[in-house]
């Protein structure tokens, strides 16, 4: 055991003999060694010399390992001052570099990338607005058209292509050419997508897949007294038949009683680009849809309904806040958006400007005395997320001259006494919600769609709003169903409608008993020139 011992030391020794033998960069500290005692009295005997040289040998071992133990010490010691200092040595050389070395590293750098560096200081801005190296991007992405080989056409490519030619520009004018042109193809590109209408609905036939191909989606934009801006990002959304419903809801809500303002915004990437998938950090555009006034929600704005933990604010167009009952919280936010120019108003809008769609051009008939009263078709659906209530199209719908009055024109769709017209609404009837943790079902509560068309098949009058049915007050005059009446109604602008439903309690569903519209005398006489 005592010779194992001896020999691991010994091996100790020499590898601390080499390592005092290697060059050393830094030179440690002397420090004061405890030596071993030497008090006491060498052994008797011929060992005394041996002993002796083996207590000096163990003395420098001693020393060896407590030098050695002080320099790892001093290393770790100045081993986070070495890391900062170059790491600010290293920042330096970076702020520090040439310009032209710069532009070097920005020339391997895609379109994304320089408009994301250029965000980082006013150098950066500028460099990254280099003529040279957004005409390369441009080139690669827009290669020129195939011109007949004529000297005209040779030399005018040379002097367009030849680099004073280029930095003649001012600054940042490839850049934005190429993201003018990328803006352009996206839309080129939507359009040929919108073409196809569906003959059932008169709406774009895959407004789904157009939304897709545009990386569309839509945020709302919370401000409060003081300016700042909280923006929410989308957690789900839920596709119709005519319509879309977004979802937000989270735990990052500010408080209900700080906000001024909300915006809805439609938010498409800057630079589309099929192989690559969208990311919240690359540049975004934003289309401003509709501002909604949030102070005093509570007060102001007409509940809808309301369960054991929620209470439903709608805000038009569209709009529906959800409040938690407890604290007077926003526990979730959904918006119901038409299909009806979703895509232009979602997109060709700015961050402060809605969209304002192009003006109606009516088309005059003085050979039909009663031009704009007839040939309406409406389809209706009736939805909660997943779940379909009532989906129906009704054709040759009319109005005679003296149903005009108060201002409206009146479409008779279901009449309340045709028994044969009376359609039931499948299902439990309710508003279904859901955040991070909770979930529910406000019941008389869903989304409803309209989409009126005119004779020529154009839409006429689209919306897609939360409704809600309340106990009716007029006493029922229908022998043929025994149960609570119940009545809907919807209001905007442009139009009316007021549905009348019963509610069966031996099949446990709602039957629409009668459901007429009321078309703005105002709007009629706009889009068909006429004078009701």
């Amino acid at each position: 055991m005592a010779t194992g011992r001896g020999w691991i030391l010994q091996q100790h020794s020499l590898g601390l003999a080499w390592a005092a033998a290697a060059p050393q960069p830094l030179a440690p500290p002397a420090l004061t060694s405890r030596s071993p005692p030497t008090s006491a009295a060498p052994p008797p005997g011929p060992d005394r010399g041996s002993f002796a040289v083996r207590l000096s040998k163990r003395s420098g071992i001693f020393a060896a390992m407590s030098a050695k133990v002080s320099e790892t010490q001093n290393i770790c010691i100045q081993r986070p001052y070495q890391k900062t200092f170059m790491k600010s040595k290293f920042c330096l050389c970076i702020e520090s570099m040439p310009s032209e070395i710069l532009l070097k590293i920005f020339s391997y750098l895609d379109a994304v990338s320089l408009l994301c560096i250029g965000c980082v200081n006013k150098r950066f801005y500028h460099l990254a607005n280099d003529n040279v190296i957004w005409f390369k991007i441009y080139s690669s992405f827009f290669p020129p058209k195939r011109t007949n080989w004529k000297t005209k056409s040779v030399e005018r490519t040379a002097v367009l292509l030849s680099h004073a030619t280029i930095q003649d520009r001012e600054s940042g004018y490839w850049k934005n050419e190429y993201i003018m042109k990328q803006i352009a193809t996206g839309k080129t590109r939507i359009i040929q997508l919108l073409k196809p209408i569906n003959p059932y609905t008169g709406l774009p036939l895959k407004t789904k897949e157009a939304i897709k191909t545009y990386s569309l989606s839509w945020v709302i934009v919370l401000k409060d007294r003081n300016g700042k801006e909280h923006v929410m990002e989308q957690v789900d959304i839920s596709y119709n038949d005519t319509s879309i419903t977004v979802f937000w809801y989270g735990t990052n809500w500010p408080c209900l009683d700080t906000l001024s303002t909300l915006e809805l915004c439609g938010v498409t990437p800057l630079l589309l680009d099929q192989y690559k998938v969208p990311t919240k950090n690359e540049p975004r555009r934003r289309s401003l849809i509709a501002e909604f006034n949030l102070t005093n929600l509570t007060k102001v704005t007409t509940m809808i309904g309301s369960d054991m933990l929620v209470q439903l604010f709608r805000l038009n167009p569209g709009l529906l806040v959800g409040l938690w009952k407890k604290g007077n919280g926003i526990a979730f936010v959904t918006a119901s958006l038409h299909h009806h120019q979703l895509i232009e108003r979602s997109t060709l809008g700015s961050a402060t400007i809605q969209y304002i769609l192009p003006p109606h051009k009516p088309i005059l008939d003085d050979v039909d005395p009663e031009y704009g009263l007839h040939g309406y078709q409406l389809h209706i659906d009736m939805h909660s997320g997943e779940q379909t209530y009532m989906c129906g199209t009704f054709r040759n719908l009319f109005c005679r001259k003296d149903y005009i009055r108060n201002g409206y024109l009146r479409l008779t769709v279901i009449s309340l006494k045709n028994n044969s017209q009376h359609l039931p609404l499948a299902g439990k009837v309710g508003f279904f919600w859901r955040t991070d943790v909770f979930e529910g079902n406000v019941q008389n509560c869903y989304v409803m769609d309209v989409t009126l068309l005119d004779e020529t098949e154009k839409p006429f009058w689209c919306f897609s709003a939360p409704v809600y049915m309340k106990l009716s007050s007029k006493a029922s005059c229908l022998y043929d169903y025994m149960g609570h009446n119940y009545d809907l109604n919807y209001v905007d602008s442009e139009g009316k409608v007021h549905i009348e439903l019963v509610w069966i309690e031996e099949t446990k569903e709602y039957y629409i008993v009668n459901l007429v519209l009321y078309l703005s005398t105002e709007k009629v006489n706009r889009w068909f020139g006429t004078k009701y």
